[in-house]
């Protein structure tokens, strides 16, 4: 249950920033016992691997918070993040994977629910966070989008914290993911009819 509830939350983080819950777990693992790497997610802890993410880390960072950049970076990291994700969940739940050399005995295990589960909560937290980027930009003519971004970066650690910490402590942050994608989802859909309706009025106005 617990490593489950650990699996999530970092996944989730994952769909807000791909790079922060990989190293998360990678320098907890190489530093301190709050985790344990499966054999098979041992890599995340490498030197060489913790540098690159973070260096990819920081070009995110930068990206992220440059109104229209910011956008050509999250169509990007509509593969990274869940993938991400995937890597992180099937990590952070301690499952144990091992190289797939029989597809059938591979799916048979169920070694790869923990990914695939992964992948699909890192992709559905990418694509509320992308669609709130679209309207926060609208809205403020690109000038929330450092605010914006900041909050998803504090959001996506405190997620990693949570989720090795008090993995319990993520039941409510789901309840409050899925109502937050609700209030997302009727958000855009009024601002698509703001702008049919403006457009309408515009062409009444030229016939």
């Amino acid at each position: 249950m617990l490593e489950l509830a650990t699996g999530t939350g970092l996944a989730l983080s994952a769909g807000l920033n791909a790079w922060v819950p990989l190293i998360f777990l990678g320098v907890l693992s190489r530093f301190t016992d709050l985790v344990e790497l499966p054999g098979t997610w041992a890599w995340l802890e490498n030197g060489w691997v913790l540098a690159i993410l973070s260096v990819l880390l920081v070009l995110e960072f930068a990206a992220d918070k440059i109104p229209v950049l910011d956008s050509i970076n999250d169509v990007v990291q509509t593969v990274v993040r869940p993938t991400a994700g995937g890597i992180a969940f099937g990590a952070g739940s301690m499952s144990e994977t091992t190289t797939v050399t029989d597809p059938s005995t591979f799916v048979q295990s169920g070694q790869w629910i923990p990914i695939v589960a992964g992948i699909v909560l890192a992709l559905g937290t990418h694509a509320a966070k992308a669609g709130g980027r679209v309207v926060a930009n609208t809205v403020s003519g690109g000038t929330a989008a450092p605010v914006v971004s900041a909050a998803e970066d504090v959001t996506s650690i405190g997620l990693g914290f949570v989720s090795v910490l008090a993995p319990l402590l993520i039941i409510p942050v789901m309840i409050l993911f899925v109502i937050g994608v609700v209030l997302l989802i009727r958000s855009l859909r009024r601002h698509r009819r703001a702008r049919a309706a403006g457009h309408g009025g515009d062409d009444a106005y030229y016939v």
